[in-house]
């Protein structure tokens, strides 16, 4: 999921504006749950996507999908925490950062596939 969350900020230009702050992201709490076991040699498609963005928090949710029968395997979700990366202090998240954010309730289903 981490690697997941990584590559979707990344996608949208998010590292730079963050590195540019000092700042970075850190995780406060993961839930997952496992409701089908994938197998060696399966293709698994992961699905990112930000629900919400409060002060100095973001909920970021995810599917595992495998590819060959369309099956959900896995969801789950992170508590991202904005911080100042000298001193671990939350700090707001700014507004230009909060607008690179395609923010998706969970009504709708057109996630990022990564």
């Amino acid at each position: 999921m981490q690697e997941a969350a990584v590559r979707h900020y990344e996608s949208l230009g998010g590292i730079p504006l963050t590195q540019a702050i000092g700042a970075t992201w850190v995780v406060r709490s993961h839930n997952i749950e496992y409701l089908r076991p994938a197998f060696a040699g399966d293709r698994i498609e992961v699905q990112t996507w930000v629900v919400n963005i409060r002060r100095v928090r973001s909920l970021r949710r995810y599917r595992f999908i495998r590819l060959a029968d369309g099956k959900l395997l896995v969801k789950g979700e992170t508590d991202w925490v904005f911080v100042d990366a000298r001193t671990g202090a939350p700090l707001a998240v700014p507004e230009e950062i909060i607008q690179i954010f395609p923010l998706l309730p969970d009504e709708q289903t057109t996630q990022a596939p990564l």
